[in-house]
């Protein structure tokens, strides 16, 4: 049987999914592993990604989307349970 290769516990950067206010998706936004943990656990890499955005509508001279949600890629969404009627 086959082993499976271990991922790198010392990863430089953790990607995330966001969602904007106008219900465009962005895939994979790179965040530095230092920023995140702690207290705060994953918040501080909205404020990473308010600044990229911030960034790049600099550049663009468009404004900056409003971020939705935030979640880790590769991590499913939660579900919510069926509801069931009558």
């Amino acid at each position: 049987m086959a082993r499976k290769k271990s991922k790198p516990l010392d990863a430089e950067f953790v990607m995330f999914d966001v969602v904007y206010a106008d219900g465009s998706r962005r895939s994979n936004r790179r965040v530095p592993t230092a920023l995140l943990g702690g207290l705060d656990g994953d918040e501080p890499a909205r404020d990473a990604i308010m600044e990229q955005d911030r960034l790049i509508a600099e550049k663009s001279g468009m404004p900056p989307l409003e971020i939705v949600s935030l979640e880790r890629s590769g991590t499913k969404p939660v579900e919510k349970p069926a509801r069931k009627f009558g």
